[in-house]
């Protein structure tokens, strides 16, 4: 089969693509690099004109005070001139509703062009979406992203990227997508939750983990157990980093003596991930039912990850709690009693790290993974 990917900021799509290759087909990956993580694509379109320091300025100022974001218009233009000559691929598939990162008018005309061009459409839920958060804003998880906002309402501002999926203009988005796609994929519980029972939803596919390329990394004997708080400062308050950050300032008093904590912020992907390949224990997210792909990379590495592995979780793949991740909650007692107990009984570190990554193997092989979508694709 000749795959079109479109769109990048996890790692999802690359990891798919290489299972894809793996089985015998030739695939296409283009996105944007999201930002300061710069995730590799066969076809790269970056916002880099208003990324200049004086038209930055410029550009901020004009969508504060008008709306219009002209990052978008030089991603929209960047993108329609490559699309044009992308044509005739059996499968397109969008990481989300909003794949090229535009505002809504522009992301249909970019789709416009896709579906003349090619054969099938479908869509991954993956991502904040208009689905998903009209879920979460409904109350209808015990926690999510929305948390923080529900319980303080003036930070509105730093909600504003994220709320916006609720207006009437992403609205229409999302129907436009849900009209011309063939099908809908999910890939995580968060995800699948919302979209259960919805027209043309097809299930969920685990995300796809590169486990040749991500080795088990968890085999030195150290001194001192390595914690590594990594922070996306955009997602922070969505994350629920506070709670970590509590939490780690109570454990460095508790065992100073037996703890490096490495904290980092916006770091490059390829960064990132040599400080995961360097700690045993990664504080990755609170509001979440089910692992994010950075908890899932992490695990394949042999890493102990306080992240989402909730009850639905633990139903769904039949886990036992805290054997194969720590389920992080907005509770920073239960955080700190969490690390206490992995600080203090190595043992846990050891048997958990191996768990993760057999959990790893089992249901997110990369290549197991791509033929489940290509089944997906093809019925």
């Amino acid at each position: 089969m000749k795959i079109l990917l479109i769109g990048e900021y996890s790692n999802l799509h690359n990891s798919l693509k290489q299972g894809l290759v793996k089985n015998g087909h030739k695939v296409v990956l283009l996105g944007n690099g999201d930002g300061f993580k710069s995730y590799e694509a066969d076809i790269l379109i970056k916002s880099s004109f208003f990324e200049k320091k004086f038209l930055k300025i410029i550009a901020k100022i004009v969508d504060r005070i008008t709306g219009i974001s002209l990052n978008e218009i030089e991603l929209f233009i960047k993108s329609l001139f490559k699309i044009k000559a992308l044509k005739k691929f059996d499968v397109v598939q969008l990481i989300n509703e909003r794949a090229f990162k535009t505002s809504p008018w522009m992301e249909k005309i970019l789709l416009k062009n896709l579906v003349k061009n090619n054969y099938k459409i479908f869509l991954l839920a993956s991502g904040v979406d208009n689905v998903s958060l009209t879920y979460a804003n409904k109350k209808k998880f015990r926690y999510s992203i929305l948390t923080p906002y529900f319980e303080n309402s003036f930070q509105k501002k730093e909600y504003r990227q994220t709320l916006k999926y609720l207006s009437p203009s992403y609205s229409r988005l999302s129907k436009y997508v849900k009209n011309i796609v063939s099908g809908i994929i999910s890939s995580d519980l968060d995800y699948h939750i919302p979209y259960k029972g919805k027209e043309k939803y097809l299930g969920m596919i685990p995300n796809p983990i590169n486990i040749d390329k991500l080795k088990n990394t968890n085999s030195s004997k150290r001194d001192k157990i390595h914690i590594l708080h990594a922070i996306n400062s955009k997602n922070k308050i969505k994350k629920g980093n506070k709670f970590f950050e509590k939490s780690l300032s109570i454990i460095e008093k508790k065992y100073s003596d037996k703890i490096k904590i490495i904290r980092t912020i916006d770091n490059p992907y390829s960064s990132y991930i040599k400080n995961v390949e360097d700690c045993d224990i990664l504080l990755d997210q609170v509001y979440a039912y089910d692992q994010g792909y950075n908890a899932l990379e992490a695990m394949a590495l042999g890493k102990v990850v306080f992240t989402g592995a909730e009850v639905e979780w633990s139903e769904y793949y039949k886990i036992k709690e805290d054997t194969v991740a720590i389920n992080a909650l907005p509770d920073i007692t239960k955080i700190v009693d969490k690390l206490s107990w992995l600080i203090e009984n190595p043992i846990h570190l050891e048997n958990i790290s191996k768990n993760a990554r057999k959990f790893i193997e089992d249901h997110h092989n990369y290549k197991s993974i791509a033929l489940k979508y290509i089944a997906n694709w093809e019925k």
